[in-house]
């Protein structure tokens, strides 16, 4: 059946309700809109769904949820997992709460008890709930930092981590074989009730989550001696992280937190940003005014579902602030856990430090200066999650600290997916050590520098959505593989990783080698003098995006050398478009 069938099929449908078909008749004349939303289902890929919100197969709707959730009951029912139900979470976004309960229902409907939060919570406490209620799986409605008109449903299993293997493209078959919508299950919530298949939860949940994340706590001594002197900026950005944010550092005796006013509300529509990303400087706008007024040590800004951190930190010489990046603010707080780690207790001689092929190579400097091992693992926090399972169930390796360069860490195992309500308190504690040896955390980060070397890394995108771009998208991927370059730049490219083939290849000598990681289409190029290219289609936008990374002499250097980088990476990739 063609797109324009499928439309008038949801037109003529009477499964589908009165509204979904008025705003369908409202593109009648929209020959391209129609296409867009009908070409093709919402693909069910590794993390779940993500997707604009709005009728049609191609959209996050009430239906295209509850057929996800149908195959997502099937495959529990499969693997025997129907008695242990389900936690679900969501965010401030639009519908969020209605496809939660639609969600639910569906579970309810397949005799699965569903967990459901009595509002919005963090991405990181539904992870740690599906392990403190012993669920075979977690649902959280978000679509983290993407624009308003996005949702998305992202799919745990029973160890807390996003879906892997097998259970990824077992619950992605399942969801395949739905194609009739009128097929899937659904009840009312009076009934789902009344059959105890669902149930409120929250405080009850709240107090341990935030208990895990106080005994994770290195030096509360120096909270002490400081914290009444210290001064912290917050915003939420409209998101899940308010509450949580300011109990932790509350109950920790920070005493100067100053919350954006503007950004302190849950709003699905974001209206003081265009993207909700603490990555962006415009979602600091609000934040560095308020810090220079109240003369900030920090300023910290955590996404919608409060699982990505971004920190703006004072240099004392120039009371300006500095925005850390990702990668930054991940070795800034993995080298304050390790080392007072190391001095209070000593370190395990298996400790690990795990991170994802994208970030920076300061990690692995750290791991060596630590002496403890260095893991890479693909882009995507729930491979850093089952490292850690990993971990448990072969009783080899612990678990240090784990981050990605997308504003993502993890300290502790309560959780296994990146926290930003954790990182954010860690950070106030790494800032208030650091004060106690009248440092700033800036200061820390040029010491870091001088003491591991002068990295830079950067990412950037091209976006091109709709049709054509998928494909276009694909183009680049096919041409990269099938002619890799022997020069990006300055640098000669030294080695080809291929993800998706699972091989190493020595541009010198011609030897292949495993990656020893699972399949990801991702290219990577190793280059001299310890620059290297990182090129991936994104998972959850329409986009290529490049990663990048140099080591300069100085800071001044590497930005040069990293500027002059990522200018020549557009270049070759304009040739391609």
């Amino acid at each position: 059946m063609g797109y324009k069938e499928v439309y008038e099929s949801w037109l003529s449908n009477p499964y589908f309700d009165e509204a979904t078909k008025a705003e369908l008749k409202g593109i009648a004349n929209d020959e391209k809109e129609i296409e867009e939303r009908f070409y093709t289902e919402l693909e069910f890929g590794t993390a779940g769904l993500r997707g604009v919100i709005g009728a049609g197969t191609n959209r996050m709707n009430i239906y295209t949820v509850r057929k996800a959730t149908q195959g997502l009951a099937n495959y529990i029912c499969n693997v025997n997992g129907q008695k242990k139900g389900v936690a679900i979470a969501y965010d401030s976004r639009r519908m969020s709460p209605e496809f939660a309960d639609e969600a639910a229902l569906c579970l309810a409907a397949n005799g699965i008890k569903a967990y459901v939060f009595e509002s919005l919570r963090p991405t990181p406490e539904l992870s740690y709930a599906v392990r403190k209620l012993g669920c075979i799986a977690g649902i959280n409605i978000t679509a983290s930092h993407n624009p308003p008109e996005y949702n998305g449903y992202k799919v745990y299993w029973e160890d807390g981590a996003q879906i892997t293997p097998p259970h990824d493209t077992g619950i992605m078959d399942e969801v395949k074989k739905v194609t009739d919508f009128a097929t899937v299950k659904t009840m009312s919530l009076k009934d789902a009730k009344a059959a105890g298949l669902y149930e409120t939860i929250g405080a009850n949940i709240d107090d341990p989550y935030i208990a895990e994340l106080k005994k994770l706590v290195l030096r509360q001594d120096c909270i002490d001696q400081v914290a009444a002197d210290m001064k912290i900026v917050y915003t939420p950005l409209h998101g899940t992280g308010n509450i949580p944010v300011r109990r932790v550092l509350k109950e920790l005796g920070f005493q100067n937190v100053y919350v954006v006013p503007e950004q302190e509300l849950p709003d699905g529509e974001f209206p003081t940003v265009s993207y909700p990303n603490p990555e962006a400087a415009e979602a600091f706008e609000l934040g560095l005014a308020l810090g220079k007024k109240v003369d900030a040590d920090l300023i910290l800004a955590t996404d919608p579902d409060a699982d990505r951190l971004g920190v703006y930190v004072k240099d004392s010489k120039t009371g300006e602030y500095h925005s850390l990046t990702g990668n930054m603010s991940g070795c800034l707080i993995g080298d304050y856990v390790i080392g007072q780690r190391k001095e209070k207790y000593g370190l395990p001689k298996d400790g690990a430090f795990i991170r994802s092929i994208v970030s920076t190579n300061m990690a692995d400097a750290i791991a060596e200066h630590y002496g403890i091992q260095l893991i890479e693992v693909l882009t995507g926090f729930k491979f850093i999650g089952q490292k850690i399972l990993e971990f448990e169930k072969t009783g080899k390796g612990t678990y240090l600290f784990g981050m990605e360069e997308s504003y993502g860490c993890l300290t502790g195992t309560y959780a296994r997916d990146k926290d930003a309500i954790v990182a954010s308190m860690t950070l106030c504690e790494a800032a208030a050590y650091y004060k106690t040896k009248n440092m700033t955390l800036w200061d820390a980060m040029l010491a870091m520098y001088e003491k591991y070397g002068y990295y830079k890394d950067d990412v950037t995108a091209i976006t091109l959505k709709g049709i054509e771009g998928l494909a276009k998208i694909q183009e680049i991927m096919n041409t990269l593989r099938e002619n890799a370059p022997a020069k990006i730049g300055a640098y000669e490219v030294t080695k080809v990783r291929d993800y998706k083939k699972d091989t190493i290849t020595d541009v010198v000598t011609g030897k292949v080698t495993p990656t020893g990681l699972p399949s990801s289409n991702v290219l990577y190029y190793e280059m001299t003098d310890g620059a290297w290219v990182c090129v991936r289609p994104s998972g959850t936008e329409p986009k290529v995006k490049f990663y990048l990374g140099v080591k300069g002499t100085s800071l001044e250097d590497a930005d040069e050398k990293s500027a002059a980088l990522s200018k020549e990476v557009h270049a070759m990739i304009e040739k391609m478009l």
